[in-house]
């Protein structure tokens, strides 16, 4: 068929082309000029309609154009700067077991006489511990408290760190002060000190290199974003979770879960209640303000918030919510006695430093340590000087309690009995003795044959001393008593007799027996020597008591009695007494506790006298009353006791046989409530009396007049009357 769909032929003419024919002649027609304008002056139109608003919508698309494509463009640079940044920290990121432990020193824990727990020194770790093992409760409140996101997010929480921001800025801080808005595995980054290990050599000590670790800075805000990309792809979340349980910083020393529970509660991290986690997940935010040896109240009420997240969260139901709530966390016995702290300090100094202040490992050292006995001298000190000492008065005063074989069993050190590091008093004090250093003095000429029954002159006598001149000793009431026995002459402190004594023995028999018994420090030279001119630490004074009581052997006062490293049975060190060389015989040591008796029976320590057993001691006080002093013993315990300012000054009214001795006294009482009486180590006075005979009698000088018997007489009651030294 044609195309014209007429059979080929041409249309007739007169007769009208196809339809189709027509339509595709007219679809296209020709454009004129007038047309050809048109889309122009529409252009003109509309560009003279919108004006100068037109160009500057033009600019502003061209601008954001040129902005979002350097957005896009710099969002890719620094992901994969940050991307590379964490390729190379995931390359250092150790293994977990090699991170858990943070510190760089180890521990010291010490254990009383019977093995319990009384005082820490250095971070204390109690051991890894990891998801796992420990009290879903304790996950569960750390998860609430720190991030609850923290098992949806990959380490960062943009929506935290803007919020934290937001709420720093609305409480008038800086943007990075205060909240920090970090996940749980920016702040194990921060833990980690994003990778930087401890050097002694950068540092003065590891809490200044802990401290900048802590510190919040810009710059160290965006390197832990890296850090923390690099711990969630090298790390499991429950490993993330694991070095977090033991790095973190708890309060009071701990280091790590597992060692703050100990610390804290007595038992293990696996065994913690609900308000006892909650209690510990809310020493995250402040340590050492929400320590609950610090203030349990105030740890007790952030417990509290916790539950109440750990609530909201759905981890306790309101009832577990509400029951944790009514019996809030307290501490364990020993996390409450808080006692022994100036003990633990001279432990920590009189052990080896490799194993105890410079120590490496976890080290358990067991003690001669009585916690009774600790209180009870605790007790006795504050209630005196609550009750007998001027209020505001700067006074101090030292306790020593020990064994007769040494071993100390209570320690104070001063007035600030529950913090420890402060001066000892006890230990580093090295003050005059005063007459508390006669027994010596008499306990030479003891050893040298005298008896206690002997006859010693009580008069006036000059020594001249080269160098210095005449010097003439003095008794306390400014009179003499001419021939007394050695236990009147002790027992009422007569200081010419005492002079004169060891002017007859010698200087340096007197000399010897201190030495002997452990007086160390320098003693005097001179005849003043006899007098407690010296200087001694009162534990040193309290040990050479107890070689008189334990017979006359030296003594080396001790309190350690084991050491080991953690983990390991057997012991380093071990010790079971203190008792060392004879000093004196045993018959002098009787002879001078029987003489001590009779100072607290009738002499210048009847203040110290106890109502249900004998007591044996000396009162001491030296020029100036600038110290005061008692030291003595029952059948079981030797107590010192020194009272004095700490700058030497005066004191005001204060003897060895008032203060000191009421000291002594309560302490003692306190100590054997529960002990049998038993007597002392000492003669019997009737079984071995014998005809006095005056062995060394001064010369009369010129003028001098010998005492008559009521003289005689009233020195045998001088001690009911004098008070002094």
């Amino acid at each position: 068929m044609s195309p014209s769909g007429n059979g080929g032929r041409p249309p007739r003419k007169g007769q009208r082309g196809l339809v189709a024919d027509r339509r595709t002649k007219s679809a296209s027609p020709p454009r004129t000029a007038s047309a050809r304008r048109a889309p122009r002056r529409r252009k003109q139109a509309r560009t003279r309609r919108t004006g100068i608003l037109g160009w500057i919508a033009t600019l502003v698309r061209f601008v954001l154009r040129v902005i979002f494509g350097m957005i896009w463009r710099s969002a890719v640079v620094l992901g994969i700067i940050v991307l590379g940044a964490a390729a190379y920290y995931y390359t250092l990121l150790p293994p977990v077991g090699e991170v858990v432990d943070a510190r760089a020193r180890g521990s010291v824990t010490m254990l009383d006489r019977d093995g319990n727990v009384f005082a820490w020194r250095g971070e204390q770790y109690g051991g890894m511990i990891d998801p796992d093992s420990v009290s879903q409760h304790l996950t569960h409140a750390v998860v609430a408290t720190e991030d609850r996101r923290f098992y949806r997010h990959f380490g960062i929480s943009p929506r935290g760190i803007a919020s934290a921001i937001r709420i720093n800025i609305r409480e008038g801080r800086g943007p990075l002060e205060g909240h920090g808005g970090s996940t749980i595995t920016q702040q194990v980054a921060k833990l980690m000190c994003l990778g930087v290990a401890y050097d002694p050599s950068e540092w003065e000590s590891e809490a200044e290199y802990e401290t900048d670790c802590r510190r919040t800075t810009l710059w160290r805000k965006i390197q832990e974003v890296p850090f923390a990309l690099a711990m969630e792809f090298r790390y499991t979340k429950d490993e993330i979770l694991t070095i977090y349980f033991n790095r973190a910083y708890l309060g009071a020393g701990t280091r790590g879960f597992e060692a703050a529970s100990q610390r804290y509660f007595g038992h293990s991290s696996s065994e913690l209640q609900p308000q006892q986690a909650a209690m510990l997940a809310g020493l995250l935010v402040a340590p050492s303000t929400y320590a609950p040896t610090r203030n349990l109240e105030r740890a007790q009420r952030r417990a509290n918030l916790v539950l109440g997240l750990m609530e909201e969260q759905g981890f306790l139901t309101a009832a577990e919510a509400d029951a944790a709530r009514a019996a809030p966390a307290t501490l364990s016995d020993a996390a409450r006695q808080e006692t022994g702290g100036f003990f633990a300090d001279w432990i920590m100094g009189a052990g080896p430093g490799f194993l105890t202040n410079e120590t490496t490992e976890d080290v358990i050292i067991r003690t001669t340590f009585d916690p009774a006995m600790q209180a009870a001298a605790e007790d006795a000190l504050a209630d005196v000087f609550t009750n007998q000492v001027s209020e505001g008065s700067g006074a101090q005063a030292a306790i020593v309690v020990m064994s007769a074989d040494g071993a100390v069993r209570a320690m104070v050190g001063g007035r600030e009995t529950q913090a420890p590091g402060h001066f000892n008093r006890a230990v580093q004090a090295m003050r005059q003795t005063g007459s508390s250093f006669k027994p010596f003095v008499y306990a030479a000429a003891l050893n040298f044959g005298w008896r206690f029954d002997d006859l010693i002159y009580d008069g006036p006598l000059t020594i001249d001393i080269p160098g210095s001149g005449p010097w003439s000793p003095e008794n306390y009431s400014g009179r003499f008593y001419g021939e007394v026995t050695l236990t009147d002459a002790l027992r009422a402190s007569l200081n010419t007799a005492a002079v004169r004594l060891s002017e007859t023995v010698g200087r340096e028999a007197t000399r010897d027996v201190a030495e002997g018994f452990g007086i160390d420090s320098d003693l005097a030279d001179g005849p003043a020597v006899a007098l407690g001119a010296s200087e001694a630490s009162l534990i040193e004074m309290t040990g050479a008591y107890a070689g008189i009581l334990n017979g006359g052997s030296a003594v080396t006062p001790y309190g350690l009695t084991e050491l080991r490293i953690l983990g390991d049975d057997r012991p380093l060190i071990g010790q079971e007494g203190g008792i060392q060389d004879r000093v004196i015989s045993e018959e002098a040591a009787r002879q001078l506790t029987y003489m001590m008796a009779q100072v607290v029976a009738n002499g210048t320590g009847q203040r110290a006298q106890l109502p249900d057993r004998p007591a044996a001691g000396k009162t001491g006080t030296t020029n100036s009353a600038r110290d005061a002093w008692f030291i003595g013993f029952t059948a079981d315990y030797v107590a010192g006791v020194w009272m004095g300012y700490d700058n030497n000054s005066p004191l005001s009214g204060v003897t060895g046989g008032g203060l000191p001795a009421e000291i002594w006294r309560q302490t003692m009482e306190r100590i054997h409530v529960d002990i049998p009486p038993r007597p002392l180590p000492m003669i019997d006075p009737i079984a071995e009396a014998q005809p006095a005979q005056p062995v060394q009698q001064a010369p009369q000088a010129q003028g001098e007049r010998r005492p008559d018997l009521a003289e005689q007489i009233l020195m045998e009651v001088l001690g009911t009357i004098l008070n002094g030294n």
